[in-house]
Order: structure tokens, then C-alpha cells, then sequence
């Protein structure tokens, strides 16, 4: 145990750490936004996030439907793509890497690592037919209205749904 010295100060404990100074004036944002920014920087690159969005552009829309890039570190893009696409994409590399660093700005990735990912290459689901709205169900105690429409479609349509059962 820590023995009091005669001046009050305790011997054989570490001081505690100094409190951080808080800064009483106005700063600016900008001034703040570095150290936020940076920790979420570290883990998702900005390069990233812009090669992410603007995909479609960067490799054609051909290439975008069977691959998506999914990670970029240390210059090396890892790029998600659907079975024998990997093989072309291999070809394509240098092609590939020159277009991102086009995009992002040079030395943005030297490599690329090519994953086998199945939902890149997934279709898109298929969209629902279009059919012809059912005729609305009457409804004849009811003054005419939009809410007197709104009804009648929605019988028509729960009509509808319970016949295909």
C-alpha cells in the first residue's frame, strides 16, 4: 500500500493521467473533420467508396453485371465476380487496373484478387407482370368519391387474390 509522505503526496503510485484540454474558443468545422474522419478512413477508404459507386462507369456495363468489387486494401482489389468471368477478367487485369486508376487517381491499386462470388453474377429478379386492373366491386350504399374508388378497387383486387386460391 502507498505510504503518505509528510507533504500530503502519496509514494509508489502512478499521477494520473493529465485531463485532455478542452478548447473553450470556436472552431471551425473543418478543423474538426480530419480527426473524425480519419479512424472511419482507415477501415473504408475513400478510393473504395468511389470505385463502389461509380462501378458501372469504370468497367462498362457488361463487366458490372457479373462482378462487384468488394474490398480495397493495401492496393489490391478484391473483386467479387460469377464463375467463368474470373478467367476473363485475368486477361483484363491491366486494362481494368489502368481504368480505376484513371477514376481514383494513380497508384490507387496495383493488383487485383478475384473471389468467387455467386450473387455477383445473380440476375436480377424478375419483375412482376403487369396485368389489367379487375373491374372494382360495386359498392352501392356509398356516396361517390375518391374513397368510394379507393374500395372498390381494393374488393376487386381482394376478390381477385381469393379466386386464385
Amino acid at each position: 500500500m502507498a505510504k503518505d509522505r509528510t507533504d500530503g503526496k502519496r509514494v509508489g503510485l502512478a499521477a494520473p493521467p493529465p485531463e485532455p484540454r478542452r478548447a473553450l474558443t470556436m472552431r471551425s468545422l473543418g478543423a474538426l473533420i480530419p480527426a473524425v474522419s480519419r479512424p472511419a478512413f482507415r477501415r473504408h477508404p475513400a478510393a473504395l467508396a468511389q470505385v463502389m459507386t461509380d462501378w458501372a462507369e469504370i468497367v462498362g456495363p457488361d463487366l458490372a453485371r457479373c462482378t462487384v468489387p468488394r474490398r480495397l486494401s493495401a492496393g489490391v482489389l478484391t473483386l467479387g465476380c460469377a464463375g467463368p468471368v474470373a478467367m476473363e477478367l485475368q486477361h483484363l487485369a491491366p486494362e481494368l487496373i489502368a481504368r480505376v486508376n484513371r477514376s481514383c487517381g494513380p497508384g490507387t491499386v496495383r493488383s487485383l484478387k478475384l473471389v468467387q462470388d455467386m450473387v455477383a453474377g445473380a440476375a436480377p429478379p424478375p419483375r412482376p407482370v403487369r396485368r389489367d386492373p379487375p373491374p372494382p366491386v360495386p359498392i352501392a350504399d356509398m356516396q361517390d368519391g375518391p374513397l368510394k374508388d379507393a374500395l372498390a378497387a381494393l374488393g376487386a383486387r381482394i376478390r381477385e387474390r381469393d379466386g386464385r386460391r
